[in-house]
């Protein structure tokens, strides 16, 4: 099997598929990326201005992508889903930004931060893309501190820091509780000044369905406008993928319901590997679902931990409140089980901690799916102000939906879908393995290995909008793609769109009589059940029949009111609905093929004394997944992990 990519590119690994070369810099890991910036070859100020970037999404990844290169003068065509570049998830991130600042000066450094996130992800990242981000992670704070974001500070000025899961050093920056939307404020005042000077071309409510490929090379998009209904195509020298991850295939998630991973699943039906797609992540900290008709989750912040003390009662379906249960009849199983880290263990082990208290009958709550978050012990040692200083928006949101106040009473919580590791296969210049398509924060997955550390997602997102991209895409204009004048009139824009309008129709004229929302929300049963914080062979090959089943039901029953050219949210959810049925096989196909646990990815049949056991000489690779035509048949290459300055272990954090 062979790709066209027009790079030259060291050597491959004896054993590794050829979509597949990273393109990771010679040199000491610790030289790479600065060595990397210095031979990249450049596009000069004036041909700047005669390529268009094609940016999708407007989160912080899109957002800081889009007005970086508009900065530097490229001109730019920045497309999302919403009303506004505002509403975009990266809104939703509460606790905190991760950066090696060591500003605590508690022992932290750029190798710390960097060991603390391969070890996180359970040793199933890339060094190399890994060392970056820790290195640029310090330049972060200082962009967004410019930009105004309001990071907490001490009473003389100083920016403060907090703990975060799989640390032992305080290195996160936070806002409050409401981290995501300053950042995102940030970046969003720097894409609307570009806007303002018309470098950047914005366009709101505008979902893709499709990549356009010409020669081999990403050249241009074709998207639905979401009001008018209307089909429209864009062309530029490369498209930029900022769109998010999949975490809404399990149904109930912490994620906006509008949030999907649509745009990058064609891109995958067009050539581009999906990578690790087993690897998702389950919060520990979200408030417990009630009912069965539940849009969404919500998410308490991991921060909550710092000062939050995980509990159940010791005696299982013990009925008394929390409050009158006293403290040797209580189990702070976190404590007892990870004294060296306590409840600020990473997220995969605090939530299947809490999943096994639950599963053995002492779970909390009229479901007994939960258990308590208490802040009993920090209001006594800290005052109530201090941890309404911390935390205020949190409680207040808690208890506007619980009723229930966190100042009194313990917060009930279980864990969640939050995020996906997985994501579309880039090399180390964030280029996947179709030429010009570019893949940045959680749509890529590259950076977190089998299980991100909490404050990474903001960091990696802008680490790979401000301080990657604008060095990797000018290389490839530079070396690959020549400023030329590609017309939509190009027979890959109408055979692209017409693909669009075929599928379009073959979704309206069904008229079954099941929503597209209820095939999600027996989709989401399906993956939570059998692809969700615990898998087992037995399962895993349940969860494929089922899924199949449902998909081929979903092409005979489906009901979508309404037409194509207008408004229709129905059509909307259908189309990415029918994605969800594919991308969810290959989950289950990508978690059943990997015969080991790693971070989010739990085999029941590969683990001791509760603990996940990897497979290093087995499994120590990064698995792309290329569509072949059939869903339930793709194909596996293979880019094998090497580990330079870290040595493989068994993860532990007792």
């Amino acid at each position: 099997m062979t790709t066209t990519v027009e790079q030259e590119a060291p050597a491959l690994t004896p054993g590794q598929s050829p979509l597949m070369n990273s393109n990771i810099p010679d040199g000491p890991l610790a030289d790479k990326w600065t060595d990397h910036k210095a031979h990249m070859k450049l596009v000069n100020p004036a041909n700047k201005r005669k390529y268009t970037i094609l940016v999708v999404g407007t989160g912080l990844a899109g957002s800081s992508a889009a007005a970086s290169l508009a900065e530097m003068g490229y001109n730019v065509i920045n497309l999302c889903i919403q009303d506004s570049p505002r509403r975009a998830h990266s809104v939703a991130a509460q606790g905190g930004i991760n950066a090696a600042k060591n500003y605590a000066n508690d022992g932290d450094s750029v190798y710390r931060l960097f060991y603390d996130t391969i070890k996180g992800g359970d040793f199933r990242a890339r060094e190399a893309n890994v060392h970056r981000l820790a290195e640029v992670s310090v330049n972060i704070i200082d962009q967004c501190a410019a930009q105004g974001v309001p990071f907490a500070r001490e009473y003389g000025g100083a920016l403060v820091n907090r703990s975060f899961g799989g640390a032992q050093v305080s290195r996160t920056f936070y806002a409050r509780g409401q981290t995501g939307q300053q950042l995102l404020l940030g970046a969003y005042s720097s894409l609307m000044r570009q806007v303002q000077e018309k470098r950047v071309t914005l366009l709101t409510r505008r979902e893709m369905l499709e990549l356009v490929i010409v020669d081999g090379k990403a050249r241009g998009v074709v998207v639905r406008n979401l009001v008018t209904g209307r089909l429209e195509t864009y062309a530029g020298h490369a498209v930029l993928l900022c769109t998010g991850g999949y975490g809404g295939v399990f149904y109930l998630s912490t994620n906006a319901v509008n949030c999907n991973p649509t745009a990058a699943w064609r891109c995958h039906k067009k050539g581009a590997l999906f990578a690790n797609p087993c690897y998702t992540q389950i919060h520990p900290t979200c408030i417990p679902q009630e009912g069965d008709y539940q849009s969404k989750l919500t998410l308490m912040s991991e921060s909550l931990r710092n000062d939050g003390r995980v509990w159940v009662p010791q005696k299982g379906g013990d009925p008394r409140p929390p409050n009158q249960i006293p403290e040797d009849e209580r189990d702070y199983f976190l404590e007892r089980r990870y004294p060296a880290f306590g409840n600020l263990v990473p997220r995969d082990i605090a939530s299947r901690a809490a999943k096994l208290e639950c599963d053995n009958g002492k779970g909390v709550g009229a479901t007994g799916k939960s258990v308590y978050l208490d802040f009993a012990d920090a209001i006594q040692r800290l005052g109530k102000q201090v941890i309404k200083e911390r935390y205020g928006n949190l409680f207040q949101m808690y208890e506007e939906i619980t009723n229930e106040d966190p100042y009194k009473v313990p917060m009930r919580i279980y864990p969640a879908s939050h995020y996906t590791m997985g994501g579309l296969w880039v090399d180390y210049n964030l280029m996947t393995n179709i030429p010009g398509l570019f893949a940045l924060g959680e749509a890529n997955f590259s950076d977190h290995g089998a299980n991100r550390l909490g404050a990474s997602a903001l960091m990696q997102g802008l680490a790979d909008g401000y301080f990657v991209i604008p060095y990797t895409l000018g290389d490839y204009l530079a070396t690959h793609q020549p400023a030329d004048n590609l017309s939509i009139e190009h027979d890959a824009f109408k055979k692209a769109t017409a693909g669009v309008e075929e599928m379009t129709a073959k979704l309206l004229d069904i008229q079954g009589d099941t929503t597209p929302v209820e095939f999600h929300r027996q989709l989401g049963k399906i993956v939570w059940d059998n692809v969700g914080m615990g898998r087992n062979e037995a399962n895993l090959k349940k969860a494929i029949e089922e899924i199949r089943a449902l998909r081929d039901q979903f092409w005979v029953n489906l009901k979508v009111d309404g037409k194509a050219d207008t408004l229709n949210k129905n059509l909307e959810f259908a189309g990415r609905v029918a994605d969800y049925l594919e991308l969810s096989e290959l989950m289950a196909i990508d978690a059943l093929h990997r015969g080991e646990s790693c971070g989010g990815h739990f085999r029941e049949e590969h683990q001791e004394n509760g603990e996940a056991v990897r497979h290093d000489d087995k499994y120590c690779y990064v698995a792309g997944w290329k569509f072949t035509g059939d869903a339930s048949h793709p194909e596996l290459h293979k880019e094998q992990l090497h580990f330079e300055s870290i040595q493989l272990q068994q993860r532990s954090y007792k």
